[in-house]
């Protein structure tokens, strides 16, 4: 599985994209898809709920796709997108064989 964050020069974090399954277990039980799904999920839905950023969201949950990208990005959807990217790094602390993080400079959004 990879997370890519989109970077920013000027912005700073405006998205992230998150694909393919862990293989950490069988479907159901895999508990590294599972934490994955739960941050990503919870960080768009804090988002949506505690700024008025808008964006684009693309999921394709066949292949394990979510992708997110911020139109606009005030200073509360740094700080949840900088969260979301703090707890996926711990995740792949401990179980880097099943996710790697990447950081990929963007233009401006």
């Amino acid at each position: 599985m990879k997370a890519v964050f989109y970077r920013d020069p000027e912005k700073g974090l405006t998205g992230f994209q998150v694909s393919g399954h862990a293989g950490y277990a069988r479907s159901g039980k895999d508990i590294v898809c599972s934490a994955v799904s739960a941050l990503t999920t919870n960080t768009v839905n804090a988002i949506e709920t505690f700024t008025a950023d808008e964006a684009d969201l693309t999921v394709r949950e066949k292949d394990g796709f979510m992708e997110y990208r911020l139109k606009t990005v005030s200073p509360e959807s740094t700080l949840l997108l900088k969260s979301l990217r703090l707890g996926l790094k711990s995740i792949e602390a401990s179980y880097g064989k099943y996710l790697e993080i990447i950081e990929e400079e963007t233009g401006s959004c």
